[in-house]
């Protein structure tokens, strides 16, 4: 019995070896060795059109903005604009990256907390779609930049609706007490709006609201609709002012493991479309066009990291540890938010299980563990272990530490498997280091 959950084309194969997009994972390996993170390509393109297709369904205008801080590499900003997506960027490396893809500026949308003016002045002379302002000091800032070139900026101002979600404390972002936004309950959203139409070179959109990560039920997303409709009537009541576009973020959860229940990317959009009609109408003479950022939700399970198993420590009574060749530098999710997930011998799947054993990754950390008390064949050195569900932040959150290589990145579909992004070489490591002409003098000296 296989104690991971295939997601997408993943299946396994008369070998006995687990097989994504056609490729069997062995002779991926053998091509592009371990660490790996493999994409299934027809699952993220799948994910792209069910959300696209959820919101044409319902009739209302829409932008869907993949949220690139999720997996972000050019390959990836190429697929989702030739599913019609458009993009969510939260700093210049990740804009840079996108137009370097060719992803078209129009439909580009910068977040976060603390835009530099170096980024500000970048995405203005890009000419993106638009800008989300999270905070008075970057909204005078970005007028600012903004006249001093002598153009008009779209923007949206980010607010939070004082809704918690039920999600990890450090990723859950809609809650009163939050770095992110104005926020409505005590009064600086109203009072930003304000300020933001009475810019001459801002032109006010509407607003964002993005209540956390990883959410399995529709209710905190109706929620914040409502009190983002209630917010929107009081500003137009009061400042004759008519969001255009209201934007309701992400955070639609996937299967890491058993126990995860995520709804259909259908029901998230129904549940959002019926809640923007149903709180929209009779007061505002059109219904907002609604924009969502899915990041997770479109790669998440659509990424499985390949590693080779190394060594092992067997202590009686206690448990065994099996260590692979990558761990927190490739994925430091189980560190940093406790994060489960499920694995399985990529080279003997149908193995049975005879033992229960905890990944540790190569670090030198004692917190460097992937998986605690994982059911698996009786594992040898050289097995190939896979885990499920790395598409989302691993990559993103990837490091160097202890000057450990980076993996590379592998798309797969319909057999082929093409490199995306190439492993990092050790001339890589040193690449940007510079030792300083003193300290070279004083090795001479010496």
């Amino acid at each position: 019995m296989l104690n991971m959950f295939l997601h997408g084309t993943s299946q396994i194969n008369a070998a006995g070896h687990l097989e994504i997009g056609g490729c069997d994972v062995v002779d991926l390996k053998e091509t592009y060795g371990t660490p790996l993170y493999i994409v299934d390509e027809e699952l993220v393109r799948q994910r792209c059109q069910q959300y696209i297709a959820a919101f044409r369904a319902s009739g209302l205008k829409f932008q869907v903005a993949y949220a690139s801080k999720a997996f972000c590499t050019m390959a990836m900003c190429r697929v989702a604009d030739e599913e019609g997506m458009s993009l969510d960027v939260v700093s210049d490396g990740e804009l840079y990256t996108a137009l370097q893809a060719g992803f078209p500026a129009k439909r580009i949308h910068f977040h976060g907390n603390n835009k530099t003016l170096e980024e500000i002045e970048m995405a203005i002379d890009a000419e993106i779609g638009c800008f989300v302002v999270d905070n008075l000091v970057e909204l005078q800032l970005l007028n600012a930049v903004a006249a001093e070139k002598n153009v008009r900026v779209q923007i949206l101002l980010r607010v939070t609706p004082g809704v918690e979600a039920h999600t990890h404390e450090y990723i859950s972002t809609g809650q009163t007490d939050s770095k992110f936004g104005f926020d409505i309950g005590n009064g600086s959203a109203f009072e930003a709006v304000k300020l933001a139409s009475e810019q001459s070179n801002l032109e006010l959109l509407g607003v964002h609201s993005h209540i956390g990560s990883q959410i399995f039920e529709t209710e905190g997303f109706e929620m914040a609709v409502q009190r983002v409709a209630e917010f929107a009537k009081n500003v137009f009541q009061q400042l004759g002012v008519l969001f255009k576009v209201v934007n309701l973020g992400g955070g639609f959860g996937i299967r890491y493991v058993e126990g995860d229940t995520p709804l259909e990317v259908s029901q998230y959009v129904k549940a959002i479309t019926d809640a923007v009609k149903a709180h929209f109408s009779g007061w505002s003479s059109e219904l907002p066009e609604i924009w969502v950022e899915p990041g997770r939700s479109i790669v998440g399970d659509a990424g499985t990291t390949l590693y080779t198993v190394g060594t092992s420590k067997d202590i009686p009574g206690v448990r065994k540890y099996v260590a692979v060749d990558g761990g927190m530098t490739d994925n430091p999710r189980p560190a940093l938010y406790e994060s489960k997930y499920e694995a399985l011998l990529a080279n003997r799947a149908n193995d049975a299980i005879e033992e229960t054993v905890s990944i540790a990754g190569k670090c030198c950390e004692s917190g460097d563990m992937l998986i605690w008390d994982l059911d698996l064949p009786k594992v040898n050195s050289g097995d190939l272990l896979a885990v499920a569900c790395t598409g989302a932040y691993n990559y993103s959150m990837a490091s160097n530490y202890n000057r450990i290589r980076r993996p590379a990145v592998v798309f797969v579909r319909q057999g082929e498997s093409d490199l995306v992004v190439r492993r990092e070489t050790l001339q890589d490591i040193v690449g940007n280091d510079v030792i300083p002409e003193r300290i070279n003098k004083q090795a001479v000296l010496k």
